[in-house]
């Protein structure tokens, strides 16, 4: 129950500081430095020399040492700290760089304000600082669906799943997750080097998210201005999307603003065809991004308001 009340001290840390900008240019942040340490071993192990096999082997191996590592880590310093609100308070400070509460809503936001002001240059620089598809073939839909679809799915990774994890196991559970979605984003991807290196970290990653990211689109149902068309699309369209987790928040904020999400988007110059979320819903403008920002706060106040009760129950 402690731990609960530790994650809900993060969050309001963050939400009202963030993690500064001077402070990063100081000390990076836990995420740099975990990128550091899984970049050495996938220089080191992951070898295009060895057979596929024998590169899955190593980023097995790979993967279990870095979260093992980090996890270790986040127990002893829980295993230091004093017991009490103290411990709570502590824990909370500690877990409040790994969740990303306030970095996701202002990285949304930069997209919309240029994007309202029909500034589409800025808004696709903007936008390329959240997404992986190429900026220049996004029309103001295809920009707005970007930022939409990122803000559902950060919603997940970047809070709820932390948040999730330290609420049951405090530091050793938020570090522990970090490292997990630390390792997919880095070497998780289908690409023709991490193909065999990446697969235990990117199913790992999928067996970490699969509570959290359900959580969050029934958050985002119970906050919408939609709620039964939210519920109706979520329930329909998530397993539609090519990951398993990431459809739940991405279909419950596409039937929340009325608006069709993921379909068919460029990447390094080749089309990717996915299917529709919410298809036969209009295209999404840069107004609704501001729509969807407001049901992303409302759903971690709701988050923050039940760890709340479940720290004093």
């Amino acid at each position: 129950m402690g731990f609960a009340g530790a994650m809900m001290v993060a969050m309001a840390v963050d939400a009202l500081v963030g993690w500064p900008s001077w402070l990063f240019a100081r000390i990076g942040h836990p995420v740099t430095w975990l990128g550091r340490l899984i970049g050495a071993i996938d220089a080191g192990w992951n070898r295009d020399a060895d057979p596929p096999a024998l590169r899955r082997a190593a980023g097995i191996a790979g993967a279990l040492l870095v979260i093992a590592f980090t996890s270790m880590i986040g127990w002893v310093i829980q295993l230091l700290l004093p017991t009490g609100w103290i411990q709570i308070v502590m824990v909370g400070l500690l877990a409040w760089p790994l969740v990303a509460l306030r970095s996701l809503h202002d990285h949304v936001a930069a997209v919309a304000g240029p994007l309202l002001a029909g500034d589409i240059a800025a808004a696709r620089e903007a936008v390329s600082r959240i997404v992986g598809r190429d900026p220049k073939a996004l029309d103001e839909a295809g920009i707005a669906r970007a930022a939409i679809e990122s803000l559902a799915e950060n919603a997940s990774d970047g809070i709820v799943a932390p948040v999730f994890w330290g609420a049951l196991f405090g530091l050793p559970g938020i570090l522990g997750y970090k490292a997990i979605n630390t390792l997919d984003s880095m070497i998780g991807h289908r690409s023709e080097r991490h193909e065999a290196f990446g697969w235990a970290a990117a199913r790992i990653d999928d067996v970490a998210n699969f509570i959290p990211a359900r959580l969050t689109g029934f958050l985002f149902v119970l906050l919408a201005p939609r709620r039964s068309v939210a519920l109706a699309c979520m329930t329909r369209d998530a397993r539609r999307h090519r990951s398993p987790n990431a459809g739940w928040p991405e279909a419950a904020m596409a039937g929340a603003l009325g608006v069709r999400l993921s379909g068919p988007r460029i990447y390094h110059g080749s089309i990717t065809n996915e299917p529709w979320l919410n298809e036969g819903a209009r295209d999404p403008l840069a107004a609704d991004i501001g729509e969807g920002l407001a049901v992303y706060r409302r759903a971690m106040l709701l988050l923050a308001g039940v760890l709340a009760i479940v720290s004093f129950a």
